[in-house]
This record gives C-alpha cells, sequence and structure tokens, in this order.
C-alpha cells in the first residue's frame, strides 16, 4: 500500500478559494504600492550563503534553510572532519546556497549588483515566498509570503512617513483595525549606553523584543543569562514599562537620554515621524512602544511594527531603516527604508474577522449546459462575446446528465446557468437560470450580458 502524501510542517495548500483570497490581499497591496510610486522587481528563491549569513544576528542565521551542494558533497571532506559530527562545520563545506529568509537582504544584494541601472532615490516593492526553519505555530509557517516595499538612495526622514501612510492605506483597505507601532534603534542604543551595557546592544534589543510573548520575568532572566549585570537590569525596568501618549514617553526619554548623543538623535527623528504622521489624521493608532526592538541586526534607526486589534495574532507588517545593509556587498553610504506586510498572517486575520469583500472570491459568474457536440458549438460563439464583456463564464466539457452538470455549478458557486438547447438556438436565445432563486428566463444574448455584467 502507498504511503499517504503529506506535506512539511509550517508549509500549506491553498484551494481556489483561498487562493482568490490570497490575490485579493497581494493585489490590494500592490495597488497602493503603485499609487506611492513604488516598481516591481523579483530575486531568486536561493541566494548564496555568504549574502544570507550574518545579516540576521546569531539566531536568524540558526533559520535558515541551507541547500545541499548537487554531486559528491563529501569531496574535500576529511574523515576526521566526518567523525567529528560538527553539523554547522559539515554544512559550511557542503552547502554553498540557501532559501532566502527575508526580501531586504536579497534587495540589497540586488541594489549592489544593479547600481548601475537603478536610479536613486530606488522605489521598490517586491512580492514572493521566503523560508525560516522556525517551529511552526499559530500564525507562524516555514513558508510564508512578504510583500516589501523599499527606498534606497535617500536619508530623509519623509520616506518613514510615506511607507507608514502606506501601512495605513492598506489595513483601511481591508477594512482591519490596527496599531502603528514605532521605535527608534538609535534610541535603543541609548538606553544601552546610559545603564552601561553599551557593547550588549545586541542582546538587549533581542530579549526586549520578546516582552509581549514571555513577559517582563522571562525577558529579565534572558538579560541575566546573557551576562547583562543586575543594576543595568534594574535601571532599564521603568525606561521599557514607560506609560503614557507618545508624546509624553518622548519627553521623560529626553531626561533620561540627556547624556547620549545617539539616543537624544533617535528621540529627534521619532518625534518628525510621529507629528507629520498625527498631521496627516491617519485612520490608524499610532504609538511609540519603547520595546520594540525588531530583533535584526540590520536596523540601525526607526522601526516599525504593526499589530492587529481585534484578532490575537503575531506582527503583521514590519520594517525600519537599515543605514549599513549594502556596505556589506562593497557599496557603502546608501541608506534605506522599507516595510513588510506579513501576507499570510494578513490572510489568517482576514478569514478570522470574515472581512473578504464578496467579488474579491467570485469565480465563474455563468455556466453554459452542453447538450451535445451542435449546442455546445453553438455556445462557443455566444461566449465570445460574453467573455467580451469582462464575464467570467465556462461551458460544460462533456456531453453529461444535466443534474450533473447543475451539480457541478453547484459546488463551484457559480450563481447562473445558461441552457441552451434546439429550442433556445431556434429562437438566438437563451434560458438563464438563478442558482440561488431557481428562477429561469429565456432572453437574448444582449439581456444575458446587461444581466451578468450587473451582478
Amino acid at each position: 500500500m502507498a504511503a499517504k502524501p503529506s506535506i512539511p510542517k509550517g508549509t500549506r495548500d491553498f484551494s481556489p478559494v483561498e487562493m482568490a483570497k490570497r490575490n485579493y490581499i497581494f493585489n490590494t497591496i500592490r495597488d497602493v504600492y503603485h499609487l506611492y510610486g513604488f516598481q516591481q522587481i523579483e530575486t531568486p528563491s536561493m541566494e548564496m550563503l555568504s549574502t544570507l549569513m550574518g545579516k540576521y544576528g546569531e539566531e536568524g542565521d540558526k533559520l535558515l534553510f541551507k541547500i545541499q551542494n548537487s554531486g559528491d558533497y563529501f569531496k574535500g571532506i576529511t574523515d576526521e572532519e566526518l567523525l567529528s559530527r560538527d553539523a554547522i562545520r559539515l554544512s559550511s563545506k557542503f552547502c554553498e546556497k540557501g532559501l532566502r529568509y527575508d526580501l531586504t537582504v536579497p534587495f540589497a544584494r540586488y541594489v549592489v549588483m544593479h547600481r548601475d541601472e537603478i536610479s536613486f532615490p530606488f522605489k521598490r516593492y517586491q512580492i514572493q515566498p521566503v523560508w525560516r526553519a522556525d517551529r511552526p505555530q499559530k500564525g507562524r509557517y516555514r513558508e510564508f509570503y512578504q510583500c516589501d516595499a523599499d527606498i534606497v538612495g535617500t536619508d530623509s526622514l519623509f520616506n518613514e512617513v510615506e511607507l507608514l501612510q502606506i501601512v495605513d492605506e492598506v489595513f483601511a483597505r481591508f477594512g482591519i483595525r490596527v496599531c502603528l507601532k514605532v521605535n527608534n534603534r538609535k534610541i535603543l542604543s541609548g538606553i544601552a549606553e546610559i545603564i552601561g551595557e553599551s557593547d550588549k546592544i545586541g542582546d538587549i534589543t533581542v530579549a526586549i523584543d520578546k516582552l509581549d510573548k514571555i513577559g517582563l520575568e522571562n525577558v529579565n532572566k534572558e538579560l541575566s543569562n546573557k551576562g547583562i549585570s543586575a543594576e543595568a537590569i534594574t535601571k532599564l525596568q521603568p525606561i521599557i514599562q514607560l506609560n503614557g501618549s507618545s508624546s509624553e514617553k518622548l519627553e521623560t526619554l529626553k531626561e533620561i537620554l540627556l547624556a547620549s548623543e545617539i539616543g537624544m538623535k533617535g528621540i529627534e527623528e521619532s518625534e518628525f515621524i510621529i507629528a507629520s504622521l498625527q498631521s496627516l489624521n491617519l485612520m490608524n493608532e499610532i504609538e511609540l512602544d519603547l520595546t520594540l526592538a525588531r530583533g535584526l541586526n540590520y536596523y540601525t534607526g526607526a522601526i516599525f511594527e504593526v499589530k492587529a486589534l481585534d484578532v490575537q495574532i503575531g506582527s503583521i507588517t514590519g520594517g525600519g531603516r537599515y543605514d549599513n545593509l549594502t556596505g556589506v556587498f562593497g557599496l557603502s553610504g546608501v541608506s534605506g527604508v522599507g516595510i513588510s506586510f506579513g501576507a499570510d498572517r494578513i490572510f489568517d486575520v482576514l478569514n478570522q474577522l470574515d472581512l473578504y469583500p464578496k467579488d474579491a472570491v467570485n469565480g465563474t459568474q455563468v455556466l453554459f449546459v452542453n447538450f451535445g457536440d451542435k449546442e455546445a458549438t453553438y455556445c462557443l460563439n455566444i461566449l465570445l462575446k460574453v467573455r467580451a464583456a469582462g464575464i467570467r463564464a465556462e461551458l460544460f466539457p462533456d456531453t453529461s446528465k444535466v443534474k450533473k452538470q447543475m451539480s457541478y455549478a453547484h459546488n463551484k458557486n457559480i450563481p447562473f446557468v445558461a441552457i441552451v438547447g434546439e429550442n433556445e438556438m431556434k429562437e438566438n436565445k437563451v434560458m438563464l437560470k438563478n442558482m440561488e432563486s431557481g428562477e429561469q428566463n429565456l432572453i437574448c444574448i444582449e439581456e444575458l450580458i446587461t444581466i451578468l455584467a450587473s451582478c
């Protein structure tokens, strides 16, 4: 007996209805990107590991899916190395490529490789899948789509403002209530400096970024395990638990970070971004969240994250400013900022809240019944006119019992069935059946098009 087929954990199949919903998500995001002047690119699913490694921090590197070299990948590996069972060292010997972890690092590589073809500032968007060897759980998958927009070649803070406008517009179109959380890595660096742990900024950001997931006690435990002093942890507590409006938090931070030049720069940038957004009367709330750290190492300035207010799920959009990413590929001085919509989590949120518009999941509008070759050939000419009017239509391919063809229409939620037999052909008309009401009417082709176009 053949083994039952399966798919890898953390991946999913999508039905035609689900794909219609997903395309609604992609098209909505794409339409907003176009409104703001972004152009689309694509990069390969796999990248050289030398491109990916070291860009996401130690934890991120562990989540890279590595691709085994083809051919004799044991060639050049000694018996001593094989017997060592050192997985990391061995994988570096027979894996040169990996599946991309995100779209930002491949984009940085793209900018460096195509710098002579690009006009700066360069506004690109990209909608493609990424892969992470993470532990699958609700809202977290090993294969998922990201919908990124980035602006490189300019350090203007108006870019941050524009990207957050895009976020606000997209979720307003979806009908999802969200909170736009913002912070700044410079503020976090200033905090690390003030508590006397500047060299531990990476460990601090990784830990406090988990605050809403594991709680304050576990965050403090992780900080201690990473070698952060008890005194520094104590100093950190009132800062990451600051209450009040964004403006009040910034005023308090000005007192706390007065001695930190980088911290004060982060406050200045945050004030500009938040004030600009507030003047635009966005449809969603904006909040300065000092626990937001975005664990990826390449962020250097403003950082963003979006939380759905009516569904318990992780971040559904994130992003931030990166000043040094292209530098590791040999092109220094190119600043960039970007956002990434998590399409799979948005898909889950829209499903839970049942927010898909009816026309987003509509398939075929009318099915033509097949009574035989003569009738089917006649219907093909009608179908030409119907489809030319933008109406989604199909002809049942086989001369099957009418009951079977009606069941097909019912199972596919096709709202209308067109019946064309000898009598209809003689009169050059169509019997149109409404599948919901059961009502049937004999109408001409022009009436058929008018009715279907209005539904």
